[in-house]
């Protein structure tokens, strides 16, 4: 007996497998980019959730903030230690050049937040050999693997 299933199940499938496999297995250091010390931002509150499970958050901004108690970093190249994944909180315009640069750094994988999409981007960074996800968040996905 053979299943079958269509192209978008198992996109989703293996879509699922690969947010698993960020959030449980990459590794626990998250560069997030575009985190600042302002609370009103999305980023200020899903950083906090990260810590919350046990992963350590890196701060980069222009402003070089500190937030929740961890040093910020003008730029990802300016971070002095290897991140295991990039989450990315500008625009769709300026995404594609964030997974460019994760790569460069070394980054395992590339989490594009709700609402930033670049396919070419995602293209390019998972042709690579990086894991990503576009157009989701880990603060919403991280509670649901129990």
């Amino acid at each position: 007996m053979s299943v079958d299933i269509t192209t978008s199940e198992a996109t989703e499938r293996s879509e699922e497998e690969t947010v698993r496999r960020i959030l449980t297995s990459t590794g626990d250091t998250w560069a997030i980019v575009g985190l600042s010390s302002n609370q009103e931002r999305a980023a200020y509150g899903v950083a906090a959730v990260l810590q919350r499970f046990g992963k350590r958050i890196v701060p980069v901004h222009p402003k070089a903030e500190t937030v929740h108690g961890e040093p910020g970093y003008a730029s990802l190249a300016d971070v002095p230690f290897p991140v295991d994944v990039v989450d990315v909180f500008v625009n769709s315009d300026l995404a594609g050049e964030v997974a460019d640069q994760a790569r460069e750094v070394g980054a395992k994988a590339v989490w594009f937040q709700l609402g930033v999409v670049d396919e070419a981007a995602y293209a390019r960074t998972t042709d690579a050999g990086l894991d990503m996800v576009m157009d989701r968040c880990p603060a919403i996905e991280i509670p649901r693997l129990g």
